[in-house]
Order: structure tokens, then C-alpha cells, then sequence
């Protein structure tokens, strides 16, 4: 099997199964229990939130254990939107965050807030003199993630982190699901920060919200005061730790993310030499993300042809993929509808080769061929 579709999720690492396995049957107590098996648990979770904290070099209590992505994204946005609604009523994002940052602002839009949704150039990247212009005075939210999920583009976070320190009122979120591990974490840039725990070998279900020291977000959840009353519900401590552990893992492997980069290269290069191939990755982006269209065959023809050869890519982000809806990233970035309803995103981790690559290429040719054959 050649599994080129991490961008959607990874294969859990196997100690981090195990320490979910290990934390569940040692630590099953509940952290809000008064007896010695609460108390345990308790303990055991705010050594977990401090491995955590350390590894963002960040405070303890700026850790929110979340779901993943999704929730943090929902809890940043519309948790902000809530609380700051007195100071203002409107957001700046971009025309091409991943679903959950789009829709969240379009439900906001709905509940009366008003939404500036930044163009961007080919590139997809958003102008920063563009952003500035878009501030009012009741701007109260600026979100823009670090990389894009579906073809890498960098946002250019610290430079739109440096022109907010101009308005104390606005704070900025990032979204960096794709890009944690990948490259340099700019939590010292933000205000509110979202990862998830299954783009890095760790496990479906957990994540984290960075929440900055100072900073008031209402929660999305009614119940008990767990997460330091931002997110209710029994904390799972065995997913809080499992998660940590792949944190670790991940970010031991930030070194290699040039080499990542180099089998980026090698693949862009080949994908070049395919005549009907489109590549919409620009050269400076995420190591781990290319992404291309083939003009006039759908994708998931593609998809589901590569899968009978045991190679697994996918379309658009994971939570649009099974929709027949035209990429709304692309669109964003000029290319023509024909281009933009037939992307294909491949997406590398640590541990896919040279040779995985190049087998790669060699059966997208082949199918390619086959397919274009029989539409003659």
C-alpha cells in the first residue's frame, strides 16, 4: 500500500496507542471525582496539559483540550464572536479557510456579524495591505489559517501578526492543523491557535485550542467547569495524553521536514512532465502537500482507479471531499471551473519514500492513459 492521502488523516503511531491503552485501564477515575481514583486521574492530567504547555512553550492553563480541528476552530471563532460581541461585530478571514473557519463565519453572518472574506492571488495568499484595509472599529477578529489543507499555500502569519499589534482590540487565530510539525509553530504570533491530534500519527477525537493568557472567549458547550469552563464535558484524559505523546513524536521529526520537501520537489518535477497535468501546489509552500488537476477526467475516477492499485490520494480537504462541489481554494485563486472540479491533493508524511513516489508516477500515467482512452 502507498498512502498518500495524510493530509486528511495519518496512521496512529503505535506508542500512542499504547499510551492510550495504558492511561485508560491505569487512570479510568474521573479527574472531577472526589475519591483517590479522581484524584489520580487529576493529577496525572496536569502533568499531561504541563507536557503539552512545554512542548508549545506556552502556559498550562493557555491549553484547551478539544476534539480536534474542527472544534477548536468553532470554539476560537465563534467563542470570541460571543464574548467581544459588545466591543464589535465584525471578522476578517479569507476566502480560503478550511470548512470549518468558512462555515463558522457563515452561521456568525446569520446571528448579525458582518464577515470580510479576503481574496487571494494565485497563490493563495492573502494581501496584507489588503487585510489592514478591511479593519474597522468594530473589528474584533482576524482568523487566517497557516496552511492551506488543500494545495499548501503559507500564509504570511507574522507579518499579519506585526500589523495587529497595531490594533490592540483585534484578536488573530490561526488554524495550523496542517501545518503543526511541518514547520515552526507561530504560537508567539497569535492569540488563539487550533491542532489536531490525527494529522500527526496520533489519534481521531483530540486536539488542543491555545487560548493566550488574558484573552475571554465564551464556550460553545453548557455543563461542568472542566478546561477552565471553556470546554464541559469528562475530560478524556487517556486521548489528552495519547495526543501529547504524538505531539513529542511529531515535533522530534521537524528536522526532517527538508528532506520532506526535497521528495516534494521530486514529485512537482515529475508531475510536470505529465502533458494533461495542472499543478496548482505553488513552489513556496507546505513540504507536505502537492496538489494537481487533470483537465476532463473527474477525480474521483482518478481516486478510485489509483485505489484499485493500492494508492490512496484524495480531493479537496476530507471534510468536502465526498461532495461534487467545484473547489471553492481554487476558484479563490483564478483558475478556471474545468481546473478547479478536477483537483487531486497528495499529501506526504515522515515516512513516505523516494520509491513510493515514484511508483506513484508511474501508475498515474498508467491510469491517466486508461481513462483517457476509454472517454475517446
Amino acid at each position: 500500500m502507498i498512502y498518500l492521502d495524510n493530509s486528511a488523516t495519518t496512521k496512529p503511531d503505535s506508542s500512542v496507542l499504547d499510551t492510550f491503552n495504558k492511561v485508560s485501564m491505569n487512570f479510568f477515575g474521573n479527574p472531577s471525582s472526589l475519591h483517590h481514583l479522581g484524584a489520580e486521574a487529576e493529577r496525572f492530567f496536569k502533568k499531561v496539559r504541563q507536557q503539552v504547555a512545554d512542548l508549545l512553550t506556552c502556559q498550562a492553563k493557555e491549553v484547551i483540550f478539544t476534539s480536534g480541528g474542527t472544534e477548536s476552530n468553532n470554539l476560537a471563532i465563534k467563542g470570541v464572536a460571543n464574548y467581544y460581541k459588545n466591543r464589535g461585530n465584525h471578522i476578517i478571514t479569507s476566502e480560503v479557510e478550511h470548512p470549518s473557519v468558512y462555515e463558522a463565519c457563515k452561521q456568525l453572518e446569520n446571528k448579525g456579524f458582518n464577515v470580510t472574506y479576503l481574496p487571494v492571488n494565485d497563490k493563495g495568499i492573502v494581501n496584507v495591505k489588503e487585510l489592514e484595509q478591511a479593519i474597522t472599529k468594530e473589528t474584533i477578529l482576524v482568523s487566517i489559517m497557516h496552511v492551506n489543507n488543500e494545495i499548501g499555500t503559507i500564509q504570511p502569519i507574522e507579518q499579519i501578526a506585526k500589523l495587529l499589534k497595531n490594533y490592540k482590540k483585534i484578536l488573530f487565530h490561526t488554524d495550523a492543523v496542517q501545518s503543526f510539525s511541518k514547520l515552526k509553530t507561530p504560537i508567539k504570533d497569535v492569540d488563539l491557535l487550533s491542532i489536531s491530534g490525527h494529522k500527526l500519527n496520533g489519534l481521531k477525537g483530540t486536539g488542543l485550542l491555545y487560548v493566550k493568557s488574558g484573552v475571554q472567549i465564551d464556550p460553545l458547550f453548557s455543563g461542568g467547569e472542566q478546561e477552565f469552563n471553556l470546554r464541559s464535558g469528562t475530560e478524556n484524559l487517556a486521548g489528552a495524553a495519547s495526543f501529547a505523546r504524538a505531539m513529542r513524536l511529531a515535533l522530534n521529526k521537524l528536522p526532517q521536514a527538508n528532506q520532506m520537501n526535497d521528495l516534494k520537489k521530486i514529485l512537482i518535477k515529475s508531475l510536470s512532465t505529465i502533458e494533461c497535468v495542472k499543478i496548482t501546489t505553488p513552489e513556496e509552500s507546505a513540504p507536505h502537500i502537492i496538489h494537481f488537476s487533470v483537465p476532463g477526467i473527474k477525480p474521483e475516477t482518478l481516486i478510485h482507479a489509483l485505489a484499485q492499485r493500492n494508492i490512496y490520494v484524495s480531493t479537496q480537504s476530507a471534510c468536502s471531499s465526498k461532495s461534487a462541489e467545484i473547489s471553492r481554494v481554487l476558484l479563490a485563486c483564478g483558475y478556471e471551473s474545468e481546473i478547479a472540479k478536477s483537483g487531486i491533493r497528495v499529501s506526504l508524511s515522515y515516512e513516505t519514500t523516494k520509491e513510493e513516489i515514484e511508483k506513484f508516477i508511474h501508475v498515474l500515467k498508467e491510469e491517466i492513459e486508461k481513462i483517457q482512452e476509454m472517454l475517446r
